[in-house]
């Protein structure tokens, strides 16, 4: 039976990574929400919430027939939230203050469809090596950092300050591609069957 399936984001690389997952007929619908971070919840908890409230804004404009994915990703360093920067000023503080460190992604993940709802989080741990002021300004002017939270791309020139991850490397992308096809297993979506379906109709 064909599910309608539903991505809540506009972003290009949970996109890709939905894709790259096997599953490649899906529809973008972008949620009309507030996803301003100014709120007096731990990350985890915060991105939780966030992806669960763009799944329920998509749902009320699309119905319940739609599988619905929705997530939500922030950077935080000791607790405090670091959201997109709204200036190159601000990406280097934000940048400068990671430089060295140790610090947590976490992606809040909802799967949605008529009234199963499944939510989650996943926190990723990246330490980032000691960055030069120098490398700090090359890495603002590739204009990477500026729709990103935390201010970097770990699929791009970002991977050069990090150092090393502990968790899923694709969360730190913003789709724990793990967690997320085992949600959709229990949504009657076999990733892995779609992919090796796809493959066997590629040989032919």
């Amino acid at each position: 039976m064909h599910m309608e399936i539903i991505l809540a984001s506009q972003s290009p690389r949970r996109r890709e990574l939905l894709e790259r997952m096997g599953v490649r007929d899906f529809r973008i619908v972008t949620p009309d929400i507030d996803e301003h971070t100014e709120r007096p919840l731990p990350p985890e908890e915060l991105v939780r919430r966030i992806s669960q409230e763009k799944a329920l804004a998509v749902q009320a404009q699309e119905g319940k027939a739609p599988l619905i994915i929705a997530a939500d990703t922030v950077v935080a360093l000791d607790g405090a939230v670091l959201g997109k920067p709204a200036d190159e000023l601000e990406a280097f503080r934000m940048l400068s203050t990671l430089s060295g460190c140790r610090h947590q992604v976490y992606t809040g993940l909802t799967v949605l469809r008529g009234e199963e709802c499944h939510t989650v989080s996943e926190e990723t741990t990246v330490t980032f090596r000691e960055l030069s002021t120098a490398e700090i300004d090359c890495y603002i002017a590739t204009g990477e950092p500026m729709d990103k939270a935390g201010a970097y791309g770990i699929q791009g020139y970002g991977a050069l300050l990090v150092e090393g991850i502990q968790g899923d490397y694709y969360n730190v992308m913003g789709l724990p591609v793990c967690r997320l096809g085992r949600l959709l297993g229990q949504m009657g979506v076999d990733c892995l069957s779609l992919a090796a379906g796809r493959e066997k109709g590629t040989e032919r």
